[in-house]
């Protein structure tokens, strides 16, 4: 099996001394004739007729094992042969030989990243004895005896997901590392040039050794800091103006001094290492010293020593380049790309996930709409829709991680709307936290989405919050700021412009820098199991990155943190929105209206489900699976088509925008319902785009889908838009693909 064959058809290990078991598991993961079971346990949930044939979304292949040796060598020949286990369902009993435990130590030993089920029918094993037993570790759960047949399954499904989305993880973080040698490869030419600058500079010197003043001018106008070093004493006897400037300290105090006088070494034997080099081997070349300044300014330096003599003295010419801001650099870089990546694969999940949603959503909705429900079924379908409703907030929260959902920009007072979240903030900190918000007069609006910047608000108050655990206070302020390519700072994300600096401040507990390199990594947190998902920075970075800005935080333990989020400012004014126009009557229609409406979605299931929606309200519907099949359907229906609902990504080279592009150009009168689960592509268009009107966000229920395609055929003019608009939104992106991980 190849490892992408592994991906699609992932692969259990079972270890249970009784055969009854891997009888029973086997039935569940990999049944013959397809999923009877389940399809009665859908049956009686759902009220429907059984059906007599399927296939499960997703296939396993089970391998048994006995006993824990035995286990442990099918694990290894699985690896051996480049086809490992994504998990395993390990007995905690199983006499005789090695019991759960250590079956599971083993198999860990082997392959650390292994998805592991411990199954046992005693009581006598706590969580807290399991976790002593094995370590803190989020790689196994525990499923008591006798299990539920569907909690396997899910079991399963889940963990053998966790493990191929590691897998793909670890790929793709190889690719990252792919583009670190890249830039390092970059660096050493960098160092090379440098090299060959010192190199000239030594011929150069050598040169002008003759000539006193005609190597002091040379000496004094270089660009790099350099120094003349008594070499017996280690004191500096000349330095040049851009050494002065490196260090900090005045001429006067240079010269006579070592530099442990000036107390510039971060580490002390540093400079007596290199010296000893020079003493041995003759010169030192591009040694990383960390230095300080007078103002306690930390500089990373690449040091080169050359020795020279002056008057019959030994001495050293030290040559000090200034790298502090190229590894800045270099670290958010590569957290930059990190994040990317993660962002990226975060997307695809949440696109797919939203596709999924919508079915359970809907069909759930579906049901609870039937009269002469079953009480105990309708709890369960109430239940199912508002799970639906709870992971469609997370796949939001994803999507915003990401920067990939759709967001109205519009002219905004950001002033304002702190003024206005201020109480609501309040609530949320407690009596033991002081809120002070002194928004900067007279600051310009910024092109944002209100919602989101109030999640940002909210989230930065709640983190703040947490990490205040005994009370404080929280200062919120704005400011304007007027960045040239000399201020900009050295974030990458930076320009030149004019911005509104955001800043929320707390005195709480603080961050180092292990963990300030990780905030804004989806899931991490440092909070206990239960108390926190790690989203909640997560979302702020990707907010803050759709909206074209960048944050730059500062942190120490004990000191609180500083959060700066920075906006560019727009000379829009803001708009009016306390009274905005009211949506068209929302009743679904009648089946006396005859609307024909052509269904485009990749997704089958889908699909079904909204045809056999709009069908059950007198719509005459048409489909097709994607944009190629929609135009043959178009082309060959001579009848009028009163509206396209289309998704926006689809696959086979043609979007939703390239769909109504064409079919627009045949058919003036059509009107366009755009739905999608990933809606980056929308960002051009978002003031034109919107919920209810032209626009149809993933997941969404019965009623809400009737109600925005009874909005979109009831408009005047197509989306509400004059005719050159919408023609300019239709035509105004193509870039259009469909997503993958």
């Amino acid at each position: 099996m190849s490892p992408d064959t592994a991906l699609l058809t992932p692969r259990i290990l079972v270890a249970d001394d009784t055969r009854d078991i891997h009888k029973d598991i086997r039935k569940i993961l990999c049944p013959d004739q397809g999923p009877a079971e389940l399809n009665e346990i859908e049956s009686q949930l759902f009220g429907t007729a059984a059906r007599t044939s399927g296939k499960l979304d997703k296939t396993f292949r089970v391998d048994s094992a006995y006993q824990g040796k035995e286990a442990l060598a099918m694990l290894e020949s699985a690896l051996t042969a480049g086809a490992p286990y994504a998990m395993a369902f390990v007995d905690m009993r199983m006499p005789p030989g090695w019991d759960g435990i250590e079956t599971i130590r083993h198999l860990w030993a082997r392959q650390p990243d292994l998805q592991v089920v411990i199954c046992t029918a005693y009581s006598d094993h706590s969580w807290q004895d399991i976790v002593q037993e094995l370590g803190s570790t989020d790689n196994f759960v525990v499923l008591k005896k006798p299990f539920d047949n569907i909690e396997l399954l899910q079991l399963a499904h889940a963990l053998t997901m966790k493990w191929q989305l590691a897998k793909q993880a670890r790929l793709r973080l190889n690719e990252l590392d792919q583009l670190v040698a890249q830039q390092t490869a970059k660096l050493t030419l960098a160092n090379e040039q440098l090299r060959a600058e010192i190199r000239r500079r030594e011929r150069t010197e050598l040169k002008l050794r003759g000539s006193e003043h005609r190597f002091q001018l040379a000496f004094k106008a270089s660009a790099i800091p350099m120094a003349i070093m008594h070499a017996p004493t280690r004191t500096h006897l000349e330095v040049n103006e851009a050494f002065v400037t490196l260090i900090g300290h005045e001429r006067e105090e240079i010269l006579g001094s070592s530099p442990h006088d000036l107390k510039m070494l971060v580490h002390a034997d540093d400079y007596d290492r290199a010296m000893e080099h020079v003493r041995q081997h003759g010169r030192v070349r591009d040694q990383h010293i960390r230095i300080t300044n007078k103002d306690g300014f930390h500089r990373d330096t690449l040091v080169s020593l050359e020795p020279v003599v002056l008057g019959e003295e030994p001495c050293v010419l030290v040559a000090m380049l200034d790298v502090s801001e190229q590894k800045k650099l270099e670290a958010q870089l590569r957290q930059s790309q990190k994040m990317d990546a993660i962002g990226q694969l975060a997307a695809g999940v949440a696109h797919d996930f939203n596709n999924l949603l919508t079915i359970i959503h809907g069909h759930a909705s579906l049901q609870l709409a039937r009269p002469n429900q079953d009480e105990q079924a309708r709890n369960s379908l109430i239940q199912v829709k508002m799970a639906a409703d709870r992971a469609a907030s997370l796949t939001r929260q994803l999507l915003a991680f990401s920067r990939k959902q759709v967001m109205q920009f519009r002219p905004l007072c950001l002033n304002a709307t702190i003024v206005q979240s201020e109480a609501m903030l309040q609530r949320l900190l407690g009596e033991t936290i002081q809120l002070e918000c002194k928004p900067m007069p007279g600051t310009a609006p910024v092109l944002a989405d209100g919602n989101s910047i109030g999640q940002v608000l909210i989230n930065l108050a709640v983190n703040a919050r947490d990490a205040m655990v005994e009370g404080g206070r929280l200062h919120i302020t704005t400011r304007s700021r007027e960045l040239d390519s000399h201020s900009k700072g050295a974030h990458p994300d930076a320009r030149p412009g004019a911005f509104v600096q955001l800043t929320v401040a707390d005195n709480g507990c603080g961050m180092d820098t292990q963990i300030l390199s990780r905030i804004f990594e989806p899931f991490f947190t440092t909070k206990p199991p239960g108390k926190g998902t790690g989203l909640g920075l997560s979302t702020v970075y990707g907010i803050i990155k759709q909206h074209g800005g960048w944050m730059e935080v500062e942190s120490k333990p004990s000191e609180g943190s500083k959060f700066h989020v920075f906006l560019e400012l727009t000379d829009r004014e803001p708009e009016n929105l306390d009274n905005p126009s009211p949506l068209p009557s929302l009743n679904p229609p009648t089946p006396t209206q005859q609307a024909t409406i052509l269904v485009v979605e990749d997704e089958d299931v889908l699909r079904e489900f909204v045809t056999s929606v709009l069908d059950d309200q007198g719509y005459k519907v048409l489909q097709a699976g994607d944009g190629i099949e929609a135009q043959r359907v178009a082309e060959a229906y001579c009848e009028p088509i009163d509206l396209l609902l289309t998704d926006m990504v689809m696959p086979n080279g043609v979007s939703g925008i390239d769909l109504a592009k064409t079919l627009i150009a045949a058919r003036k009168e059509l009107r366009v319902l755009f739905t999608s689960g990933y809606s980056q592509e929308l960002m051009d268009n978002a003031d034109r785009l919107l919920s209810g009107r032209n626009f149809l966000p993933k997941p969404f229920d019965v009623n809400r889908l009737l109600k925005t395609v009874r909005n979109c055929l009831e408009s005047s003019m197509p989306q509400d838009l004059s005719e050159r608009e919408y023609a300019a939104t239709i035509q105004q992106d193509q870039r259009f693909q469909r997503p993958g991980l």
